[in-house]
């Protein structure tokens, strides 16, 4: 008998949203170097696509479905769509989301619909819809990204922290709801992390002063740098195996040392 590897996700189907960038991106790569079959779903196809085939030229397993998590319409289609490509669903990865910058004096109710439709309710939809595919398997993981801006004040960051603390409160009552019929559900609470979005905000909005924002941005966290996606992807590998089959209903900082000031 072969003894399995330490976080090997073999045969497992996983979905991850937001899969086409950023962390996201890193975490379908992730998930299909351990072994799991990886639907990625994002509203921008080519992106998702993009992610798909990485993951096969890295010898991973992983298709591509379009799907705009705000809307409910999408969400039942896409999980659908893969349940009849790949049979069952062990493992939900909510990692779409948006940001804004702005006080709640900055901030309209179009910025707070908009922000809550996809991090809130986007999270919520896509929950729902695979619940019954994971326990109809035995039971699951749902993995959400949420963010250090639950746990704590964050300066001009008011709707992105009301709804990242929405995350964490759906986070623990899935987690006890779910409990008896094997679901784990736990969330990763981030702080700054260098993605492709971080450079293209630097860059539109402070321009001629991309190199003094980002050391403010790396400064922010003790350890002096922000995090790269690949470390979260670590992260959600080990939150999605058995290795951490003991955990659940969490708020995991991942946060540079920032919860020590």
């Amino acid at each position: 008998m072969t003894e399995r590897g330490p976080f090997r996700l073999d045969g497992r189907v996983a979905a991850v949203t937001g899969g086409g960038s950023g962390i996201g991106r890193a975490i379908v790569l992730r998930l299909a170097r351990q072994g799991a079959l990886v639907a990625v779903l994002d509203q921008d196809a080519a992106a998702g696509n993009g992610a798909a085939e990485e993951a096969a030229r890295l010898g991973g397993t992983a298709e591509a479905f379009t799907c705009d998590v705000s809307r409910a319409a999408e969400v039942d289609g896409a999980f659908a769509n893969v349940a009849e490509r790949f049979g069952r669903l062990d493992i939900l990865v909510n990692c779409a989301g948006i940001g804004q910058v702005a006080t709640i004096a900055g901030t309209s109710e179009a910025d707070l619909d908009r922000l809550y439709a996809v991090n809130v309710k986007g999270t919520f939809l896509c929950t729902r819809a695979a619940l019954p595919r994971l326990i109809a398997g035995g039971g699951g993981v749902v993995l959400n990204l949420s963010s250090i801006a639950a746990l704590i004040g964050v300066a001009e960051r008011f709707g992105y922290s009301v709804t990242k603390g929405a995350v964490l409160a759906l986070t623990k009552s899935v987690a006890i709801d779910f409990l008896s019929q094997n679901v784990r559900c736990n969330c990763i609470c981030p702080a700054r992390v260098h993605t492709p979005f971080v450079d293209k905000f630097v860059r539109e909005n402070y321009p001629g002063r991309e190199d003094e924002v980002k050391a403010s941005l790396a400064a922010y966290q003790p350890v002096g740098r922000m995090a790269e996606p690949e470390e979260v992807a670590d992260l959600a590998v080990y939150l999605c195996s058995d290795e951490a089959a003991f955990i659940t209903g969490q708020a995991v900082p991942f946060d540079g040392g920032v919860l020590l000031v």
